[in-house]
C-alpha cells in the first residue's frame, strides 16, 4: 500500500537473487505502492533491519506510488496482497492486467493469498522469509519461462 514494508522487502529480495544469478541486465526492479501515504520515504526502519539481518540493503530505496506508465513498461507488476491486487486490477489499464498478479501464487502449495502486512503486527522475521521463498519460486519461473 505505502511502499515502506512488503514491497520494498520483495524488491530487495528480489534484485539480490538476480544478482546472485548474474541476471541483472535482464531485469528492471522496482517497488511502488497503490497509495501516496509515504512518497519519498525510506523502507520503515524495522523492514531495513530485517534485510540487513539477512544481508540485503534496502536502505536507499524511496516508496513511489504506482503510475499508469509501470503497466506499459514492466512485465510483471506483483501485488502483495489481495486489497492491493484488486486495486491494481480495477483501477489500471485493461489491456495491461494480466500482467498483475500475487507474489504468493508463485510459492508452491502455499495457503495464503497475501502476504501478512508487518507494519502493525511486526513479523518481520516471518514476513521476510515468506517473501524470500516467493521471491526465488518466482525468479524461478521467469528463468524457466525465458530460458535465460
Amino acid at each position: 500500500m505505502g511502499n515502506i514494508c512488503r514491497s520494498p522487502t520483495a524488491e530487495g529480495v528480489f534484485r539480490s537473487i538476480v544478482n546472485e544469478n548474474q541476471q541483472f541486465e535482464n531485469f528492471d526492479i522496482d517497488s511502488a505502492g497503490t497509495h501516496a501515504y509515504h512518497i519519498g520515504k525510506s523502507p520503515d526502519s524495522r523492514s531495513q533491519l530485517t534485510a540487513k539481518n539477512y544481508g540485503i540493503d534496502i536502505s536507499m530505496q524511496r516508496a513511489r506510488q504506482i503510475h499508469e506508465s509501470d503497466f506499459y513498461y514492466y512485465d510483471f507488476i506483483i501485488a502483495m496482497d489481495i486489497d492491493n491486487f484488486e486495486i491494481l486490477k480495477s483501477n489500471y489499464p485493461k489491456e495491461s492486467q494480466s500482467k498483475v498478479q500475487l507474489l504468493l501464487d508463485f510459492l508452491p502449495d502455499n495457503k495464503l493469498q497475501s502476504v501478512p502486512d508487518p507494519y502493525y503486527e511486526g513479523k518481520f522475521n516471518e514476513v521476510f522469509e515468506l517473501v524470500s521463498s516467493a521471491c526465488n519460486s518466482f525468479f524461478e519461473s521467469i528463468v524457466k519461462k525465458e530460458q535465460y
